[in-house]
């Protein structure tokens, strides 16, 4: 559905009510990945149908993240800066057709070996969190999750 001909987005007020239901969302999407990663080995789990797909291309456009240590550790300021949205933006439209919600806002974890946390997550569009979360299921670096859980 099209926005009304008079809607500009650059000028629209943000409603609190609204925000605070995509935060929700956001919130309810975290846990349920998490919850995930407790009950299924990380190196095992499917997130999409689409997963080798973007995983290779996630790997041609950001071939810094093509190792365990690379893509443990996420560098907000770096994937947010002018060159960084530039490049995220090119990957992330390759998707707009192919994933649901692709740019809707999704908690990432800055780090694999952290939980969510204030301090540990940041917000991205989905495609991000999950471009850097099949590569960290990838090489494994979530399979402590599962381990921790399997351990109580």
């Amino acid at each position: 559905m099209a926005p009304p001909k008079q809607f500009d987005a650059e000028t629209a007020e943000n409603l609190e009510d609204i925000e605070k239901q995509f935060a929700v969302k956001a919130v309810m999407q975290a846990q349920t990945y998490w919850n995930l990663l407790e009950k299924v080995r990380g190196s095992t789990l499917r997130l999409t149908n689409l997963d080798a797909e973007i995983y290779k291309h996630f790997i041609e456009e950001f071939p810094e993240y093509s190792t365990s240590e690379s893509v443990a550790e996420i560098n907000e300021n770096e994937m947010k800066s002018v060159k960084g949205k530039e490049r995220w933006r090119k990957f992330m439209n390759a998707y707009e057709k192919a994933v649901n919600d692709f740019n809707f806002g999704t908690l990432l974890r800055t780090g694999s070996k952290n939980e969510y946390g204030e301090k540990t997550t940041i917000f991205v569009p989905r495609i991000q969190f999950l471009a850097i979360e099949i590569a960290r299921n990838k090489h494994g670096l979530n399979d402590w999750v599962y381990e921790a859980d399997q351990q109580k």
